[in-house]
């Protein structure tokens, strides 16, 4: 399967998102481009709704969850990769649903991109 070339965006930010919690385990210009590459892969969700997610506190937590491969001696893209297969593998709850609205059944990243993508929208529109 090709990839098709997705527009890397800058973080938002940058001090408590993806980028601010992964900067000091991995170059976080590199690792952000792979992140939203992976991401934006995944989940098929656009560039800027993947760049809502990982500028949130839920990118703070994937950002963890990539750091936490490192520490177990993956190297940064099989990190990321590790990271995205296992919040793919989560399903949102009926709890989330009804506390977040996330659809019931999507997988984890899948629907707190989109949740993301929402709420900045919303911000945006305010």
């Amino acid at each position: 399967a090709t990839m098709a070339k997705i527009t890397i965006l800058p973080s938002q930010n940058e001090a408590w998102g993806y980028s601010g919690t992964i900067e000091s385990h991995a170059n976080p210009t590199e690792s952000w481009a792979l992140a939203m590459t992976a991401i934006t892969a995944a989940t098929g969700c656009a560039n800027y709704e993947v760049r809502a997610f990982l500028d949130s506190r839920h990118g703070r937590h994937f950002a963890d969850e990539v750091a936490n491969g490192l520490h177990r001696g993956l190297a940064l893209v099989p990190a990321i990769d590790a990271a995205v297969a296992r919040w793919m593998s989560w399903t949102i709850s009926r709890r989330i649903e009804r506390e977040q609205g996330i659809p019931h059944g999507l997988p984890h990243l899948t629907g707190y991109v989109m949740a993301e993508a929402i709420a900045a929208e919303n911000l945006e529109a305010a």
